[in-house]
């Protein structure tokens, strides 16, 4: 399975790092927070990457470019030939590919832009600054389970965004991003979409948050998968300082990977 992550974003609320590389890229535990993300996935076998890029993207494709060499024990032996020789190379078993969806384009346009990448097949999609601690096995297993169109991860963060209906048999009834801030369930991500979900978005101009998910939940295809586990995005300056806090401590339940 293939995991589409939303990483071509401006990154305005955080521009004290932003303003030099895109948002998923901007570190903590001096790797960047999509690695945390990708490393998430990777720990359920989940190992496929389209990473829709937009901003700067050019520094993700020079990340994943130099990654094995930013990772690996290297001799550099001017004397001969200016070879190289790579000892213990920590590269992980990833396929990531990077796409270019371009600078303006809103989240539902990056989406359908890589549809050719994705094919005819179920996917996972996530934002590149969010991290859980979510079952992802789980997840997907959820996810068979309805047999509906997409399946979202519904948190409890408290606050600062919008609001989800969701009616008893878990199927969301209303989806309404970011308008009244009463502390209930919210997008918090961590999809997982059949291929079918493109055909609700129109192109460059759609947010995946408005159109298509309203247009999904209003037809009943989909699903809240309720999760009250740990989740936080990094969407400010105090979040990253948040998150860092956690990796400090020793107590960041997202790296599910060094349990």
């Amino acid at each position: 399975m293939k995991v589409v992550l939303l990483a071509g974003g401006f990154g305005t609320r955080i521009n004290e790092e932003s303003h030099l590389k895109p948002k998923p890229m901007i570190e903590i535990d001096g790797q960047p927070i999509m690695w945390h993300i990708m490393k998430s996935y990777s720990h359920y076998g989940v190992n496929e990457f389209i990473i829709c890029a937009g901003y700067k993207q050019h520094v993700i494709k020079e990340y994943f470019a130099d990654y094995y060499l930013h990772r690996s024990d290297i001799t550099f032996d001017f004397c001969n030939g200016n070879s190289l020789t790579i000892h213990n190379n920590v590269a992980e078993p990833w396929k990531v590919t990077v796409v270019d969806t371009g600078l303006n384009t809103m989240t539902g346009g990056r989406i359908k832009r890589v549809k050719d990448y994705i094919g005819n097949e179920p996917f996972m999609m996530t934002y590149g600054d969010g991290v859980c601690d979510i079952d992802l096995g789980k997840l997907l297993e959820f996810h068979k389970s309805h047999g509906k169109l997409a399946t979202m991860t519904a948190v409890q963060p408290g606050g600062r965004f919008g609001t989800l209906e969701i009616e008893k048999d878990n199927t969301i009834s209303r989806f309404a991003e970011k308008h009244k801030e009463d502390g209930g369930w919210i997008n918090g991500g961590f999809m997982v979409l059949e291929p079918q979900v493109l055909d609700f978005i129109a192109g460059d101009s759609t947010v995946f948050e408005r159109e298509p998910l309203e247009r999904l939940s209003g037809e009943g295809q989909l699903v809240a998968y309720q999760y009250n586990g740990f989740w936080q995005c990094m969407d400010t300056l105090r979040d990253k300082q948040y998150l860092e806090e956690l990796l400090e401590k020793g107590k960041a339940p997202w790296k599910v990977w060094n349990r």
